[in-house]
């Protein structure tokens, strides 16, 4: 009983938090928004007693993520008003609705059906978090460091694309003023 009470309060606290990130104009209360319902997403994995899988929502996603939402906001005017050019939105809700149904279908594909092995069987007097070391350290060890090199080299890359100089055009000047400093940095090479 709890925990159906758990899952509707959670699920309903979850599904306000993204709404509000949806509609809402203001970034910050977006931001929060997002932040609190991917805590409440935790909540789930809690529940279902995923213990190693909700700290790590809390950490990676509340956490890391979005900061770095945070820090991109930053650069971003968000005072400025965003104009978007609407599409046919009979395509967007039928290619919406199609997908909804093709992602509820699948999960519950393997749910629905009798013939589900585990491949990995549960030990008893063995946790969650040593039962994901094991499956990850063995099984999925190759994979689980091409993710780690593959995150490295990307953040060296955005470390070495954030290093350069801005391209002048890419600042908010205008076409006279750029000319004028393209003009002055001729004539200090010429000299």
């Amino acid at each position: 009983m709890f925990e159906a009470i758990a899952f509707y309060l959670f699920a309903f606290l979850t599904i306000s938090m993204f709404y509000i990130v949806v509609t809402t104009q203001q970034a910050l209360y977006a931001l929060t928004a997002l932040a609190a319902g991917m805590i409440f997403i935790s909540a789930f994995f809690f529940i279902l007693g995923a213990d190693f899988l909700g700290a790590v929502q809390i950490i990676v996603y509340t956490g890391a993520v979005m900061a770095l939402y945070a820090f991109g906001m930053m650069f971003f005017d968000t005072t400025r008003d965003v104009k978007e050019k609407q599409g046919n939105k009979f395509i967007i809700v039928g290619l919406s609705t199609l997908s909804a149904v093709l992602v509820v279908l699948i999960v519950s594909a393997p749910i629905v059906s009798d013939n589900i092995v585990a491949l990995y069987p549960v030990v008893d007097g063995i946790g969650n978090t040593q039962e994901v070391g094991v499956v990850l350290f063995t099984k999925y060890l190759i994979p689980f460091e091409v993710a780690a090199v593959m995150l490295l080299v990307a953040m060296v890359a955005g470390i070495v694309l954030a290093g350069k100089k801005m391209d002048l055009s890419l600042t908010l000047m205008n076409d006279a003023e750029i000319r004028e400093l393209n003009e002055e940095k001729n004539k200090k090479e010429l000299s």
